[in-house]
């Protein structure tokens, strides 16, 4: 648990230092740090919706404090955490603002709530969901 706590505890920056860049709606790179956000499934960037997705979270993150908690595992090059900005969970709001699913396989359904009808009807969900 501690080693859990050291890298979290090294992915707070503060707007003035933020270096906080977007590779997809469900992966950002915190302070060098790749984080696949946990239990979202967004589209992948080669549509218009996945794209879009990207965009808003840009848009969402643009000058704002964000910190992870990170569960230890990975995925490719990617820790995989809950990510949090001025304490809302980025992936919720990516959720409730219709770019994203609840990928109930990593989830346990914590975000299945906040699915909009327009997203369940116009995203695909991944097989691994």
């Amino acid at each position: 648990m501690r080693y859990l706590i050291v890298i979290a505890l090294a992915l707070v920056t503060s707007p003035a230092m933020a270096q906080v860049k977007v590779r997809d709606a469900d992966t950002i790179v915190v302070s060098g740090t790749p984080v696949r956000l946990n239990g979202v499934d967004a589209p992948e960037l080669g549509t218009r919706a996945g794209r879009d997705a990207r965009r808003w979270m840009v848009n969402h993150l643009a000058g704002r404090r964000v910190e992870c908690e990170l569960n230890g595992e990975r995925t490719h090059d990617r820790w995989v955490g809950i990510c949090f900005v001025e304490g809302e969970d980025i992936g919720a709001a990516l959720i409730a603002a219709g770019h994203a699913l609840d990928c109930r396989r990593y989830s346990g359904g914590r975000y299945a709530h906040l699915e909009t009808p327009a997203a369940r009807s116009r995203l695909r969900r991944a097989n691994y969901c």
